[in-house]
């Protein structure tokens, strides 16, 4: 048994930016020297799939280090600080589990379906108004869809989606770990707050009689129930909207990253509904945005390694789908693919921190590429895409493409 700190591993130099736009030498490099772990600045990542499924299921033993990171951007009781050691998934379990079980009872594959249309016709107003333009930046365009839906679950009007998407940007570069943006994200998170509190005020001056209740009128009668403070039902809708923009934006934007250079896929797409559940999940494998972080409240022994307590892991979902010894050729890109149990994506974590939108997500995705392939025909590149920072929430920044409207 050895304990972490004396092993050799790779150093992961992962704020550089030639890192963000292609991390996987790197990480292969890290698998050369150790099968499962690298070294980086701030702490130990964790890389490989099956050891990623083993350990973040030890919630006895981790807990997410929201306060390690605003301790690392030094900005401890700032707006942004103040709500990221405060949000639903850093709170205390009896809090978390509240929350999440009120959470659960509607984030359900059925919920999801009940949305579907509402995702269609998003898509649908978005093409109609995008696609006669034949070239755009894919990116600027996919981010509208994720807000937009979710505006819609909550009854917000859609005239607040331009301002809440500046400030969702700017909140997405938040895990980057960069100490000059945290007076950008007080703004962001400021200007979101407001968003969310008037929201609340607005619903409860005006209510929806007669109605279904939304997830909205579900929060406040929740919060009444259970005694949640207006400051915590306010960083739920601010979760809610912060939770489901970035991966859903780029994970769609690498989707179609990827169909440029995969016509016949893409073809399938615009035809097959059902075919884009296997293309969705083919993408997560190959990418997803997310590097997930815990800090070790307990001494942990694991293929004998000993990580004592107080040390923080970042998991590495974004890169666990190309290991060579699990997958055969991991870097192509098939939708076909069988696909083994054991080694699924982690997409959306694990334990009882997994990502409660994941069916809304999937939806969200298997709709839209289906839509798009439709009305947005043999996509090339229209020049280099850029990346947003490694670990954070990685993806494309600018993904400029031409194309034949249909």
């Amino acid at each position: 048994m050895q304990d972490v700190a004396a092993l050799d591993l790779h150093f992961l130099e992962w704020s550089a930016p030639e890192f963000a736009e292609n991390p996987w030498p790197e990480f292969e490099r890290a698998r050369a020297k150790h099968p499962w772990l690298a070294r980086t600045s701030e702490g130990y990542a964790v890389f490989d799939l099956h050891a990623i499924r083993d350990l973040m299921v030890r919630d006895d033993a981790l807990r997410p280090s929201f306060d390690g990171i605003v301790e690392i951007m030094d900005c401890r009781g700032s707006p942004w600080g103040r709500f990221a050691e405060e949000q639903m998934i850093a709170l205390p379990d009896r809090e978390h589990k509240f929350l999440r079980d009120t959470f659960a009872r509607k984030f359900t594959p059925r919920y999801a379906n009940q949305l579907r249309p509402v995702m269609r016709e998003t898509m649908e107003r978005l093409l109609a108004e995008w696609a006669p333009r034949e070239k755009i930046d894919f990116e600027e365009f996919a981010s509208y869809y994720p807000i937009a839906v979710t505006a819609q679950m909550v009854g917000a009007p859609l005239s607040v989606i331009p301002g809440l998407r500046t400030s969702m940007e700017t909140m997405g570069l938040a895990f980057s770990m960069d100490k000059s943006r945290v007076p950008a994200l007080d703004a962001a998170f400021e200007h979101l707050d407001a968003f969310a509190h008037d929201l609340f005020a607005q619903r409860r001056a005006k209510p929806r009689e007669g109605q279904e209740p939304d997830l909205l009128d579900m929060l406040i009668e929740a919060g009444a129930e259970g005694d949640v403070s207006e400051r915590q039902l306010a960083d739920l809708i601010i979760f809610l909207f912060v939770a489901g923009y970035d991966t859903s934006k780029n994970v769609l934007t690498y989707m179609m990253h990827l169909m440029v250079d995969n016509p016949a896929i893409y073809e399938r797409c615009a035809e097959d509904l059902d075919y884009c559940r296997r293309v969705v999940e083919e993408t997560l494998r190959v990418f997803n945005p997310s590097s997930a972080f815990r800090v070790t409240t307990k001494d942990i022994e694991y293929r004998d390694v000993r990580i004592p307590a107080g040390t923080i892991l970042f998991f590495n979902l974004n890169v666990a789908g190309h290991d060579p010894n699990l997958f055969a050729d991991p870097d192509r890109f098939d939708p076909d693919r069988p696909i083994v149990a054991e080694n699924r994506h982690v997409a959306f974590g694990m334990g009882k921190h997994m990502c409660l939108g994941q069916y809304i997500a999937r939806a969200q995705l298997q709709e839209g590429i289906h839509l798009i392939a439709q009305h947005m025909r043999r996509p090339h590149a229209d020049g280099i895409p850029g990346w947003r920072p490694f670990p954070g929430v990685w993806g494309i920044k600018g993904l400029p493409i031409e194309f034949t409207p249909a």
